[in-house]
């Protein structure tokens, strides 16, 4: 049957590369993916999947199923850009990969038993559509969840830190700097809550920091700053201890806004990812038919210092994002122009047959081998209780 499935992903090959290219030359940005969005879903239904457009009253979202039961094997397509920039992190060959290993699998699906769902997420860039899906339960019944993302190198799922976004914002009264009135402005809370935040990140683990930026902070040096406004990641190994840090700023920020009398507010102003759980076993068995499709060099566990909104879906369900060299340029820079146009080279479209391949023949050996899938719960539900 694995040389069956392998045939099949050759029939759709010239479809794939369409749509890595097909989204190459029309990138749109995060939550407005409407081309991609009707690309995909039409090529999933030519395949007799069941498709869910426009899923949970996310426009550019779907739920495509084929099948029924478990096991159910998940796949992930994202295909936003950056705006002005577009597909320079390669999520145009996300969408081809995940599509090849799911319809690819889906054609032996009859003789398994079991499911092929592929999930659309758009909006990866502004807070991911993932992080909604897993609190409105999307991943719950869900045995597996693969994706692969292209880069430099091609190297094992590792870690991703987790991060919570929040939104700092003080007022104060007006005036005019000139009379030097008593009494502290918006901006003398902000900066100082900037040199605080640099005084306490020292104290902080080595793995833990926070990145701010002041989005507002007055209009002219004639007038007194009335009102500020601030964002911050924070980013720490574990959401446990980003929580304990937010707490912490959210202490300052009280305090700053007692002791000079302002006005202040803090917020999330995006949804917080979760560190990302690797699945070793699972790791393992897609490293090795990654070598069987002839993809050797595979690197130790790649560690980021970003976040992962996988990381989220990670805590509820087995996962992997491993990462897979599209280039053969070892000085070809990750989320460059120059990346992007790497993403349509003939040796990215080797890169992503052989990818996919790999991720189909992972999702039949979990359908084949019940064995293989228990262990791979059993070691996330070890890795769970240690968090």
């Amino acid at each position: 049957m694995k040389q069956e499935l392998t045939t099949h992903l050759c029939l759709i090959k010239e479809d794939m590369l369409n749509l890595s290219k097909y989204l190459y030359e029309n990138p749109e940005e995060s939550f407005h993916e409407h081309k991609a969005h009707d690309y995909i879903v039409n090529m999933l239904k030519s395949h007799d999947f069941e498709v869910t457009e426009h899923y949970l009253d996310i426009d550019t979202a779907f739920y495509a199923k084929y099948g029924s039961g478990h096991p159910k094997i998940c796949y992930i397509c994202e295909y936003d850009a950056v705006k002005d920039f577009g597909h320079i992190v390669g999520h145009n060959l996300i969408s081809s990969i995940s599509l090849g290993a799911a319809i690819s699998l889906s054609k032996i699906i009859p003789k398994l038993g079991g499911s092929v769902i592929v999930i659309g997420c758009p909006g990866e860039f502004l807070g991911s559509s993932k992080i909604t899906m897993a609190k409105q339960g999307t991943f719950n019944d869900i045995d597996v969840v693969l994706m692969a993302h292209p880069d430099t190198i091609t190297a094992e799922s590792g870690n991703s830190m987790a991060v919570i976004p929040i939104k700092i914002t003080y007022k104060s009264k007006e005036g005019f700097t000139y009379r030097k009135s008593k009494g502290y402005s918006a901006l003398d809370a902000c900066l100082f809550t900037f040199n605080t935040l640099n005084l306490l990140e020292k104290g902080f683990d080595d793995d833990s920091t926070i990145d701010g930026v002041i989005l507002k902070g007055g209009d002219s040096p004639y007038l007194l700053p009335s009102e500020t406004e601030s964002k911050f990641y924070i980013r720490s190994s574990k959401m446990c201890i980003a929580c304990e840090i937010e707490k912490k700023i959210r202490e300052l920020v009280k305090t700053t806004s007692y002791i000079m009398d302002v006005e202040s507010e803090i917020c999330l102003y995006e949804l917080p990812y979760d560190e990302l759980i690797p699945n070793s076993v699972l790791s393992r068995v897609f490293s090795h038919n990654l070598k069987e499709c002839g993809i050797i060099d595979i690197e130790s566990p790649k560690n980021t210092n970003s976040a992962l909104s996988l990381g989220t879906v990670s805590q509820l369900v087995p996962c992997i994002h491993p990462y897979i060299s599209i280039t053969e340029d070892k000085n070809l820079q990750y989320s460059s122009a120059e990346f992007a146009m790497a993403t349509v080279s003939y040796f990215a479209q080797d890169r992503v047959m052989k990818t996919a391949q790999a991720l189909a023949l992972t999702g039949f050996d979990l359908l084949d081998n019940k064995s293989l899938l228990k262990q791979i719960k059993i070691e996330f539900s070890n890795k769970k209780g240690t968090i």
